[in-house]
């Protein structure tokens, strides 16, 4: 069975709540629709987020249901902790839209979750990670800066020499971006640091919005 708790894990604004509404009397059978709203994974230092309408009805086990001015809300269990204290606002910057205001912010396992935790909590602060920041500084980041893309050390195993990096900007979800990683940054980082045995990519390329190439 699913849970149904008092609602304090996400709240609508009047404004917010204005839209929900007209939205889901533009749905088909919308007595039996809920706003789900769940924690997709993250983006920058934040998390990525899914709003959409579904069945209240397959809600899956220990997921939170709850109602806020006549909004059923509907949030899977592995959102609940990530969301709790959350509010849905409506911006009217840019043309409008639906805000999601999270107090909660994503562990750093979270947000480098192909990085060992053990190796995540030393750090760059070590001699090979600092001189590796520079490299990237330096030599690569003014590079793939022309294409929007930055790449940062998130973590640096010392003992190992294994290099975790991360890309951003035109780097993320870019179907270039094993190419620049392998034949650019990786190429780069082992003729400035011969002792490094391995430069890992960490990127969540699926949420990236920025590739290098389009088209338009």
């Amino acid at each position: 069975m699913t849970t149904v708790e008092t609602f304090d894990i996400l709240k609508l604004t009047d404004e917010a709540r204005n839209v929900v509404l007209d939205a889901l009397a533009n749905e088909e059978q919308s007595d039996a629709l809920a706003l789900w709203v769940e924690v997709t994974g993250t983006r920058g230092p934040g998390y990525s987020y899914d709003l959409y309408f579904s069945d209240r009805a397959d809600a899956p086990e220990g997921a939170a249901i709850g109602s806020d001015g006549g909004v059923t809300i509907v949030v899977p269990k592995a959102s609940v902790e990530r969301l709790r204290g959350s509010r849905l606002e409506f911006a009217s910057d840019g043309g409008g839209g639906l805000v999601l205001v999270n107090p909660n912010v994503p562990t750093p396992e979270e947000v480098n979750p192909g990085v060992p935790a053990e190796i995540l909590a030393l750090g760059v602060e070590g001699p090979t990670a600092v001189f590796a920041i520079s490299v990237l500084e330096q030599n690569i980041n003014p590079s793939i800066a022309s294409h929007g893309g930055r790449a940062d050390l998130v973590a640096m195993d010392e003992e190992k020499k294994v290099a975790y990096i991360k890309m951003s900007g035109g780097c993320q979800g870019c179907a270039m971006s094993r190419m620049t990683l392998s034949q650019g940054i990786e190429t780069t980082l082992r003729e400035a640091i011969p002792e490094l045995t391995e430069v890992i990519d960490v990127t969540d390329h699926a949420s990236g919005v920025n590739p290098f190439y389009t088209n338009e």
